[in-house]
């Protein structure tokens, strides 16, 4: 096998990272995973994942750990309301795509890999070369030594330079996010609104989406064509983003402002894409490439991001140990060529909804039909 003897670097604990570091290592390679989290009990953000068949269900079936996830995983329908808080339709339950909280995704993930697989409160700082080997730089500890290094440490990865110029590129969208505990008390009129479903609901170029059920928090996020004047707030400042979310939802109903003033956290997201358009580096020193948000981030609009991430970890993992291929280097080559057709046509499904999302006549209707 051409990873026989040889030292693997992941950097970065996210879905994907921890997806590749559990498929090379069940076929006997000597990983480690480098995650600038100080700890398991770190606290991932962001809403449910839905892994998708053929790719993010098919990287948890050749890892052996499907059960989990739907053992784990909440089947939601969906709930179609107006800006009146009308519910306009519901969705059936969507039992072969359960929503899966992000924690208990990376928990499964983490539990599957075998002890010290993973090097908690690493942030990488940068690469070099020294005697045939990489050198992992970090920031307050010592230097690590690779062979090879993959780089799934998400869009602002700090080893993409090593293999591509492409810089991340803002799309035009601002997304906001925000959480509410205990929501079926501190929000039951919009807690029953959703009737255990993710809501939706748009108006004038504006898309709302919520899930209850996200560990017992709330989980809800806007988007909208961005504006400068909600790219600086400080999202930390609960009761202003509240205010302001108050004001651009003025004609909505009050139960959506009433969601809005039991947010305890905001987050403000602008929506970024890395262009494939540019060719990546061939003449790298050592064994190195990108996979998931660090190789292609786009914005989620179509869900697109984690699956197409977990495809990356597949073709990987299988070029590098179905001694097909005469070196490292022409492996990983081949996954980048298969990688650049389906993470293109990704990210154009992504850009395709993202222009028909925040259309002023936009309506959730258009997509699921009443």
């Amino acid at each position: 096998m051409l990873l026989n003897s040889k030292k693997v670097a992941i950097i970065g604990a996210g879905p994907v990272g921890l997806t590749m570091a559990k498929l090379i290592q069940q076929n006997g390679v000597d990983v480690t995973v480098y995650e600038r989290d100080e700890n398991a009990h770190a606290r991932v953000w962001g809403g449910p994942l839905d892994l998708h068949k053929g790719t993010g269900q098919e990287a948890m079936k050749k890892a052996g750990l499907m059960e989990q996830y739907f053992t784990l995983g909440i089947p939601m329908g969906r709930t179609i309301t107006n800006e009146h808080a009308d519910i306009l339709f519901s969705v059936d339950t969507q039992y072969d795509t359960p929503e899966i909280n992000r924690n208990d995704l990376r928990t499964i993930l983490l539990n599957s890999l075998t002890k010290d697989s993973i090097a908690w409160n690493r942030k990488c700082t940068g690469l070099s070369v020294s005697d045939g080997k990489w050198l992992l730089h970090f920031e307050n500890h010592p230097d690590a030594v690779a062979d090879v290094v993959i780089g799934a440490n998400g869009g602002m990865s700090a080893v993409r330079k090593y293999v591509t110029d492409a810089q991340v590129e803002y799309t035009g969208s601002f997304i906001i996010q925000g959480e509410v505990p205990q929501p079926k008390t501190n929000c039951p009129e919009f807690f029953s609104l959703c009737n255990g479903n993710i809501l939706m609901a748009s108006k004038n170029g504006i898309t709302f989406t919520a899930n209850p059920k996200n560990n017992g928090a709330l989980m809800y996020g806007i988007s909208f064509r961005k504006t400068e004047d909600w790219t600086c707030l400080n999202y930390t400042d609960a009761n202003d983003i509240a205010n302001r979310l108050c004001n651009l939802f003025a004609e909505w109903h009050e139960v959506y402002k009433h969601l809005f003033k039991a947010t305890t956290t905001f987050a403000g997201l602008p929506a970024r894409k890395i262009s494939l358009d540019l060719p990546w580096k061939e003449n790298r020193p050592l064994p190195i490439t990108l996979i998931g948000d660090a190789a292609h981030i786009m914005p989620p609009f179509a869900g697109q991001g984690v699956n197409t991430g977990m495809r990356d970890a597949l073709i990987l993992c299988s070029n590098l140990t179905n001694e097909e291929f005469e070196n490292i280097e022409s492996a990983i080559a081949d996954y980048e060529h298969q990688m650049f057709t389906y993470a293109r046509e990704a990210q154009q499904a992504t850009a395709i909804n993202e222009i028909a999302m925040h259309r002023p006549e936009f309506s959730f209707q258009e997509r699921f039909g009443s």
